[in-house]
């Protein structure tokens, strides 16, 4: 499957088809662990129970310190 970046505000972004969502048992809350070799960029989800905590703990700090000043950036 090729596929391309879709522009995201100022950013990229890397659109995954349902299917393969679906495939992989992954949705938006799921953690991603991203990573390279130096040639290539490496997507695997987070299946580790104790990580995938660690991440929604620290997703939920940043959100409470500063949700204010990303809603506000992202609009």
């Amino acid at each position: 499957m090729i596929k391309k970046l879709t522009k995201h505000g100022n950013s990229l972004a890397l659109v995954i088809d349902k299917g393969v969502l679906e495939l992989l048992d992954i949705d938006d809350k799921t953690p991603l662990d991203i990573s390279t070799d130096g040639k290539m960029l490496i997507i695997s989800p987070v299946r580790d129970e104790k990580r995938r905590k660690q991440f929604e703990e620290a997703i939920e700090k940043v959100n409470r310190k500063y949700g204010r000043a990303l809603k506000k950036l992202a609009s």
